[in-house]
């Protein structure tokens, strides 16, 4: 959809059809946190088009050019002050804590630098598999209270060695 002079975000488009469907039936997203991969004019401005508040860090371009783009330019500097806030660098640290961390537990620790399958949709398997062991991991430690899911290994040999005593 060409608006304004530029093509139209795929995140825009995607946006507006979910919203199509759901007609109201699901909560609205009024903000967005993204890493610096994700700033671009187009994606600033068109999430602010949809009223979703924007705290995308912004990667260091140097000075840019805003010929007859003075929306964009509004959008860009407004996000550029939101992540300046407290409440920016608060959700950008949250975001770091909870997102990047756990990433690149799977992709150092986990060995996802070099996969070691054929084909991309194996190592998108691989992947799916591994981020799912990951998060159980971290559900059995917020419901149970165990450091790793192996723990319950020695749990239960511990439980069954005085069972046994008893």
């Amino acid at each position: 959809m060409a608006r304004g002079g530029f093509v139209r975000g795929e995140a825009a488009e995607q946006l507006e059809a979910v919203a199509a469907v759901t007609k109201d039936a699901v909560a609205v997203i009024e903000e967005v946190v993204a890493d610096k991969g994700y700033h671009s004019r187009t994606t600033v401005h068109d999430l602010e088009t949809l009223e979703i508040r924007t705290y995308i860090s912004e990667p260091d371009r140097g000075s840019q050019s805003w010929n007859d783009q003075e929306a964009e330019r509004d959008a860009v500097y407004a996000n550029r002050r939101r992540i300046r806030g407290d409440r920016g660098k608060r959700l950008l640290r949250k975001r770091g804590e909870l997102l990047e961390r756990p990433c690149a537990h799977l992709y150092e620790t986990g060995g996802f630098r070099r996969v070691h399958v054929r084909g991309h949709e194996n190592v998108l398997k691989r992947l799916l598999v591994h981020a799912g062991a990951f998060n159980l991991g971290l559900w059995m430690r917020t419901l149970f209270g165990i450091g790793t899911p192996r723990g319950l290994q020695g749990r239960v040999a511990t439980l069954d060695a005085v069972l046994s005593t008893v």
